[in-house]
């Protein structure tokens, strides 16, 4: 890959680029783009930026105010594989034109302002995140929702639910049970060449990938491996890999979906997060404490459980996320770490000796996290926790799902709701807004975004199950 402007502009020339597509994302987590002529694109775009009217994108500027410019970072070129005239994509950071500088809504420079924060502080320079996200392919998806009716359907040629289906030209079987697709081999795994597809695409699009595999739920839920990152690197590869899992299964007639919680009564899709800090590279996280901790990684991990309900606005940001995050079931609920138990929220994975793979893993995010915002959220959380010595309190090496009630009312739980980390973001956020990191701006406009687009339109609209309960009250 690339790494300077003149080196982007020489692969452009040496591999026949004609066109150069330009991405950003949103501070939904959703990519935007904009296609150029190879002729537009200079040395000065790297520094300058290109035009584009921010107004049109949601939560971001006002008509009066609208014009922007998004900045290509050359070390994100790759060639997109989706395209069928030869095209060079570039993730892109967004500035005001007028000054020069970052504009603060742009969550990739948001970011880039956790890191030089981090540095400052001098606790660190270097955060390593190893996202896990997981999606479901579906063979059908059709919803609506209006005045007089609201439904979806879904169908996958492996859900549990077909296995008296005639359709398919005679039923051949092998579907997958409720919660046993992790992970029979093939005919019971049926998209194995799909997933290889996926992954492959993914490292040509400069994704270091690591494997692929199905997972636990019916109906097609997967997951591709990639190897840790900056963070900064490791939030562009979460939406190059779902760039590549969409495109992908469109290709082969197939829809994929990041939704956390698309099928009843069975596993959803989370997007497990693990970090660690580093200075001077060298890491910050072993030690000899409590499974090879040192006291900064104990005080980071206080810092991530005594800042969760917020954190939880970022990295679980959709009303979908609470479908999914249910106490009683899989779902990592409890604000409590241990070592190797996965059910507590905070786990500290084995890794043995090594000091370099010492590390902490937050299971609660899902793939509807904008993963600039969710990874640079832990990290203000951490870094409030070390500064602060935070204590995370006792390990809880036991099944947190076997315990009794009582026994369980005495650990604290993530939000029951979006709404409810909406909440706890407005009363707690001192801990984002340190350095100029988040401004009061930005999450005032996320709180209100989230609360009139999604929270409010969400209670004016009965839901099909209020129907089977009440119709005939």
């Amino acid at each position: 890959m690339a790494a300077t402007a003149q080196e982007v502009l020489k692969m452009i020339q040496d591999e026949g680029i004609e066109l150069i597509d330009l991405k950003f994302v949103d501070i939904l987590g959703v990519w935007q783009h904009c296609t150029f002529h190879v002729s537009y694109i200079d040395e000065t775009a790297f520094t300058e930026g290109v035009a584009f009217d921010g107004s049109s994108i949601r939560g971001w500027k006002a008509i009066n105010a609208s014009d922007m410019a998004m900045v290509p970072d050359p070390t994100t070129a790759w060639i997109d594989p989706f395209m069928e005239v030869p095209t060079l994509s570039m993730i892109c950071s967004i500035i005001e034109p007028r000054t020069g500088e970052i504009y603060d809504r742009d969550p990739r420079s948001i970011a880039q302002k956790g890191l030089n924060y981090l540095e400052a502080s001098g606790l660190g320079d270097a955060v390593y995140c190893g996202p896990e996200p997981e999606f479901f392919i579906f063979e059908d998806i059709r919803y609506d929702q209006n005045e007089h009716e609201g439904y979806y359907h879904i169908d996958s040629n492996e859900g549990q639910w077909n296995t008296g289906r005639k359709e398919e030209g005679g039923n051949l079987g092998f579907k997958t049970g409720y919660k046993r697709g992790y992970f029979p081999v093939a005919p019971s795994d049926t998209l194995q060449d799909i997933r290889t597809e996926m992954l492959l695409t993914m490292a040509k699009c400069g994704v270091p990938v690591e494997k692929h595999h199905h997972e636990v739920a019916t109906a097609g839920q997967c997951e591709l491996g990639m190897k840790f990152s900056d963070l900064i690197s490791a939030a562009d590869n979460v939406l190059i890999y779902k760039y590549v899992v969409k495109n992908v299964a469109r290709k082969y007639g197939k829809t994929a979906t990041f939704m956390p919680k698309p099928v009843l009564n069975d596993n959803g899709s989370g997007m497990h997060t693990h970090m660690s800090v580093w200075k001077g590279g060298e890491p910050l996280f072993f030690g000899d404490g409590y499974a090879d901790l040192s006291e900064t990684a104990l005080h980071f991990i206080g810092g991530i459980i005594k800042h969760a309900p917020s954190i939880l606005a970022f990295s679980n940001p959709s009303l979908n996320s609470y479908k999914r995050l249910v106490p009683g079931f899989e779902a990592p609920v409890n604000l409590a770490y241990s070592q190797g138990n996965r059910s507590a929220s905070i786990r500290i994975p084995l890794t043995g000796s090594n000091p370099k793979a010492k590390r902490f893993e937050f299971r609660c995010p899902d793939p509807t996290a904008n993963p600039y915002l969710s990874f640079t959220a832990m990290l203000m959380a951490g870094i409030d926790g070390v500064q602060n010595k935070i204590d995370p309190g006792s390990p809880l090496d036991v099944d947190i799902y076997e315990l009794s009630p009582e026994e369980l009312s005495k650990i604290p739980s993530t939000p029951g709701s979006l709404e409810g980390a909406l909440s706890a973001l407005a009363e707690d956020h001192a801990f984002l807004t340190a350095g100029g990191v988040f401004t009061e701006d930005f999450i005032d406009n996320y709180i209100t975004y989230k609360l009139d687009n999604e929270v409010n339109p969400m209670r004016l609209r009965p839901h099909p199950y209020e129907f089977m309960l009440y119709y005939d009250a």
